[in-house]
């Protein structure tokens, strides 16, 4: 049973075809959201940044929302392998003090966990990495959104998925896209056109607080409320808008590659609760997307993927071993990544989009 899924368009298929894999080939890279289904990703990611890309000699788009500007967070690291196994072994053996963990418990461990993975000095390393250019892609609530929890945040979170039902043009009156990068790069145009999207220089001083606001999920976390160079406001997930990111919108003419957990993507967090936008096949010429197959999903204990809703169905003398399991599992993939980028075929195996 394969476990890597190579999927490219016809622009990327060109590129590949001619030049093979190597250090420069790609102009962007994507991190979606997705909470724990991150742990798929992590051996596969540590190949992508200490092999493919270890010699690179041109700026690297790194765009997240949420777990994914998480991972560029730790790829920006001097020794990104350290730092990713520093976050997996604190994401695997997180734990709780209470069944129904309150918000404030749930931001501790979040907390916790990034200062796990940013280590001593790593705000400087994500801000002022020589080539990976990280943008880290927030929400700033709007209305009843720009709330701390409670009734209020409940009508906007409410209108605003009524709203988005009707129309993804609706959601820029409850949300902005507000982006931090370093001054240095360029907005990604038209990836986060839209939405009102602002850009806010990247600095050591913003880092943490842009990464906790990146993956604060309403109600799950709190939200962040003030972030140096961006103000005042209630800023949030960046997956509300941005949760697989809207690959229609890639750049012209360049080709990003995107390790993701499966071969289906949601543009945005609302639109997974909606069947009509919901898991779509991605076609777009610009994309390399390297995902486990659905064989190897099948494959895995309770035949998917670890995910959020984990913590509440699965105990946690369950769950850690079966995500520890899936981690053990995911160096199928790492390996299969390695054979393809180091391979005399660069496209072997490939579907074309």
């Amino acid at each position: 049973m394969k476990a890597l899924e190579l999927r490219v368009g016809k622009t990327a298929a060109k590129r590949l075809e001619t030049q093979g894999w190597h250090a420069d080939l790609i102009d962007g890279l994507i991190g979606a959201s997705g909470g724990p289904k991150w742990l798929i990703l992590g051996r596969m990611d540590r190949v992508l940044i200490s092999d493919l890309l270890a010699e690179r000699s041109r700026p690297l788009d790194a765009v997240g929302s949420s777990i994914g500007s998480w991972r560029h967070a730790a790829m920006a690291q001097p020794d990104p392998v350290e730092a990713y196994d520093r976050f997996e072994k604190a994401y695997l053996t997180q734990k709780y003090q209470s069944k129904k963990p309150t918000v404030p418990e749930i931001t501790e461990v979040a907390l916790w966990l990034m200062r796990s993975l940013l280590g001593e000095d790593g705000e400087r390393h994500v801000a002022e990495h020589p080539w990976l250019r990280s943008h880290i892609v927030t929400a700033r609530g709007k209305g009843l959104n720009a709330r701390q929890p409670g009734k209020r945040l409940i009508a906007g979170m409410g209108a605003a998925a009524l709203g988005n039902a009707l129309s993804r043009r609706t959601l820029p009156a409850s949300f902005q896209r507000v982006v931090f990068a370093p001054q240095k790069a360029t907005p990604l145009t038209p990836l986060l056109d839209g939405f009102g999207t602002e850009y806010v220089d990247l600095s050591e001083a913003n880092v943490f607080n842009a990464l906790m606001a990146s993956g604060a999920i309403p109600y799950v976390f709190e939200g962040v409320y003030e972030i140096e160079g961006a103000g005042e406001g209630a800023f949030w997930d960046g997956g509300i808008i941005d949760y697989h990111f809207d690959l229609q919108r890639l750049p012209k003419d360049e080709v990003w590659l995107y390790p993701h957990f499966s071969s289906r993507t949601t543009v945005g967090w609302f639109d997974k609760f909606l069947p009509w936008r919901s898991d779509q096949q991605v076609s777009a010429d610009q994309l390399i997307m390297i995902c486990p197959t659905d064989e190897f999903l099948a494959s895995l204990p309770f035949g998917k993927i670890p995910d959020r809703r984990d913590f509440g169905k699965i105990p946690e003398s369950v769950r850690e071993p079966y995500w520890q399991t899936c981690v053990d599992e995911s160096q199928r993939l790492a390996d299969e990544f390695s054979e393809l980028i180091h391979g005399s075929n660069p496209l072997a195996g490939a579907i074309h989009l």
